[in-house]
């Protein structure tokens, strides 16, 4: 059952407390900070996401964030967050294989106005390092905001070893320590089509943070890889942007791009990958949530719900 206090939010202990799917030693500590809670059949608060359309992102990810009880419920006065978008690919952000900008810059203003001491946007481009994010547009989306600034991962000295031994093929990874050290991650991925997964939403996002993304895709099963990841990287929030999508040819593309002008918001990043699925065509095709093997497996793991008919999605309008 859920603690409220008796303003009728819930207690920071229902966000952060650990999850029993897994065993995580990083280091000589714990990397429990990066957990939030793994769903259970009586916790309502997981089941429900914000739905968003609009033209107005700043408008979109704040009424989405209302639904939800506002950022404040999420970030405490004196946090260190990090926020991680897709940000991988030097294209412009109509190619829509990057997260939108604006959704970076609502998403980070709003943390701080909620009392975060520091806001890290963070990522680990693909091609052309920092220079993807200027090309992007990432990198100017946060240049003026005070008590956010930007980190792009590049030295190997940057990432710590994470042990997972309830892993099914991911035993060891090495994952960003400005990641490890927050006291908040709110993942803000981009959905779009992707050749060896199909779709990348939330889940694959969170690769922008480890050292070695070659081996997931060389020496060992992609799609397990992916679900032993979210074994030790949970984030507390997770914003999907759908305002633009790549539909073929991605993630690198240029692809053709549809633009749903939507966003998703939720706590189960499970549940939010499961239904951004449904929202558009990935390479002309329809997918339901256990055709996606990431999917399954980490609903398997028991680290979020596939299941749509489980989840109560409010939509809103801007």
């Amino acid at each position: 059952m859920q603690t409220r206090n008796p303003a009728g939010e819930m207690s920071r202990r229902d966000f952060f407390r650990i999850s029993a799917a897994a065993s995580v030693i990083v280091g000589m500590g714990s990397a429990s900070r990066l957990w939030a809670a793994t769903p259970s059949a009586s916790d309502d608060f997981s089941r429900l996401i914000a739905r968003a359309r609009g033209t107005h992102v700043d408008k979109m990810v704040r009424k989405a964030m209302d639904v939800l009880g506002g950022m404040g419920r999420f970030v405490q006065p004196g946090m260190r967050v990090v926020l991680k978008p897709n940000a991988s690919f030097a294209n412009e952000a109509s190619w829509g294989n990057n997260t939108n900008p604006a959704i970076v810059t609502t998403v980070a203003k709003m943390c701080r106005e909620a009392g975060a001491r520091r806001v890290t946007v963070l990522d680990y481009p693909l091609y052309r390092g920092a220079e993807a994010l200027q090309i992007n547009g990432v990198a100017e989306a946060v240049k003026d905001l005070n008590g956010v600034d930007l980190s792009v991962l590049a030295k190997h000295g940057e990432f710590r070893k994470v042990d997972l031994p309830s892993a099914q093929v991911l035993k060891q990874v090495e994952i960003a320590r400005s990641a490890l050290d927050a006291d908040l991650i709110i993942n803000l991925p981009v959905a779009k089509a992707h050749d060896a997964v199909a779709a990348s939403i939330g889940l694959k996002n969170l690769m922008g943070i480890i050292w070695d993304r070659a081996v997931f895709h060389t020496s060992m099963d992609i799609n397990k890889a992916i679900a032993d990841l979210s074994l030790a990287v949970r984030p507390q929030l997770t914003i999907v942007d759908l305002t633009r999508v790549m539909v073929t040819n991605g993630p690198k593309g240029p692809g053709e791009v549809e633009e749903p002008e939507m966003i998703l918001v939720g706590t189960d990043p499970v549940a939010l990958d499961a239904l951004a699925l449904r929202q558009v065509r990935f390479n002309g095709r329809k997918y339901r949530p256990k055709q996606l093997k990431y999917l399954r497996y980490a609903h398997k793991a028991g680290l979020g719900r596939i299941d749509l008919g489980e989840l109560d999605v409010r939509e809103v309008g801007v």
